[in-house]
Formats: structure tokens, sequence, C-alpha cells
């Protein structure tokens, strides 16, 4: 029997919706007085059907909103220095304005020299060591990792405030955990980490406000891991007996937290929109656009 759900739904699909509707204005308006449009550029290795799947949706974005937007796909056994020949080259061009290579890589190749091959300004991902470093002192020039960025636009779209709230974030990896604990401290909240090695994890959990779970287990946080009335966001999309869902059993959670996001439909079109404003926002300044 279907569970009664109490949480309110943070709706991921429809503030993605607003926020790519207002770039496409934005975007318009410049177009009618600069020179060149913004270009995404996106480099694919190996043929991971997920990868595929998220680089066909942030390419059909771009155009949508009247960027220009390139895939650039090769075969997995493609060498390290080939890769790096082929950022260096998109370094080089002032025609893009953004670069994304689509994580994961094949293991044979080293993923942080990759990442740091980039140029920090075209770093529409935030994951260069730079970005990140300036990501740490607070710096506002810092392009920041998409999916943290987007979880805290749509904390704003619902007005939930975050100054003074205990804000636990389970997981730690550079890509969504660790950013995630920074941006969250930048909006004055408290932020704790919790991991693996965490111990009594949901007696910590229990203590959030606000619950970001990224840690790529299947329905790990259930009901008991959530104070009442606690907003919780769920980064996690697994593979569990054919469907997708999050890291928090939604059902469950959905009885005790106030606000929650749906796994499709939460975290994931933040991610997009975000990459889509964080290529506008390098386009801008390599134009010297002012804000």
């Amino acid at each position: 029997m279907t569970q009664s759900i109490t949480a309110q739904i943070l709706d991921g699909k429809l503030t993605s919706q607003q926020l790519v509707t207002s770039l496409g204005e934005e975007l318009r308006m410049l177009a009618a007085s600069q020179p060149v449009l913004p270009k995404l550029v996106v480099v694919l290795v190996g043929d991971d059907p997920a990868s595929q799947v998220y680089v066909g949706k942030k390419a059909k974005m771009a155009v949508k909103i009247g960027m220009l937007s390139e895939v650039l796909t090769f075969p997995a056994q493609t060498s390290q220095e080939e890769l790096v020949s082929v950022i260096r080259k998109l370094n080089a061009d002032d025609t893009v304005h953004g670069i994304l290579v689509q994580l994961p890589l094949p293991k044979h190749i080293n993923t942080l020299d990759i990442i740091t091959t980039v140029d920090p300004r075209k770093d529409v991902d935030g994951l260069h060591p730079l970005n990140l470093g300036l990501l740490m002192t607070g710096d506002p020039s810092a392009c920041k990792p998409c999916t943290p960025a987007g979880v805290i636009t749509l904390l704003k779209a619902y007005n939930i405030p975050m100054a003074g709230r205990h804000a636990v974030v389970l997981g730690r990896s550079n890509i969504v955990g660790k950013p995630m604990g920074m941006l969250l401290l930048q909006e004055n909240a408290t932020v704790s980490y919790c991991h693996s090695k965490t111990a009594d994890l949901a007696a910590i959990t229990r203590q959030a406000d606000i619950l970001v779970a990224a840690v790529g287990v299947p329905k790990m946080v259930t009901a008991d891991f959530i104070k009442p009335g606690a907003v919780v966001v769920d980064v996690g999309i697994n593979r569990l007996d054919g469907k997708l869902v999050g890291d928090v059993d939604f059902d469950s959670a959905a009885e005790t937290a106030s606000f929650i996001t749906p796994v499709p439909g939460g975290v994931g079109p933040m991610t997009i929109a975000t990459l889509m404003a964080n290529t506008l926002e390098l386009y801008k300044r390599r134009l010297g656009i002012q804000q």
C-alpha cells in the first residue's frame, strides 16, 4: 500500500524550467549586441550509457536557450595525451566559452590531470583546483560546481532559510559533498559532514535542519535518519530493480520531512540548468560584459 506524502515536493523540474527561461531571455538580449554566441563544448570519452544520456540532455538544453553546443566523442581507448591535446585546443579557441569533460573517465586516464588541464576560465563544472580553492575562500569569481549550486538555487526558490540552520551533508566527494558544504557555509548555515566512517550516523543526521544525501547508496536514508520537519535533498541517482531511485527512501522520508526532492525530477534538472547558467556567466566574463 502506498504511504501518504506529507512533505512538500521541491520541484527541480519546474524550478529549472524557470531558470532556463530566464537565461534564454537574457541570452536573446545579449545576442542582439554581441558578435558571438556563448558556446559549450562537452567532451565524452567512452560509451558509458548514463554519460551518453547526460551529455545529450546538456547539449539539447544549450541549444534550447540559444547557445552553441558541440559534443566531441572519443573511443574508450583514447590516450591521456590525446585527450590533453584536445582540451588544450579548446582552451585556445576563443569561440569556446565553456568546456565540460564528462565524468567518469576510463580508468587509464588520470581524472585530476584532465580537470587541471581545462582552462579555469572555461571550467563550467567548477572542478578545477583553482575554482575549488576560490570556492573555499568564498571568492565570488569561483565557478561553482553545478550540482551543489543547483541545490542552493532550488532551496532559495522555495524560500527555505539556510542562515543559522544546521545543515548536514552526507557524502564528501569533490564533485558534490565538499563543495555542497562550502556553499551552505556561504549561506551562513552551520555545516556538518558525514561519511562512511562517521560513528552513529543516524544520530548526526537527525540533528539536521537541512539534510543533503550524496552517497550513491540506494534508499540508504530512511525516516530514522531524519528530524521531523527537516528539509531533505536527495542528490543520489541509482538503479534499483530497473527503476531510478535516490539515496533517500522517499516514501518513508516524505512522512517525516517538511520538504523533499524527488528522484527523478529534483536535483538532476537543476544540475543541467546550472550548467547553462555557468556557461552564460563565463561567456559574459570573457566578453567583459558587466553584471
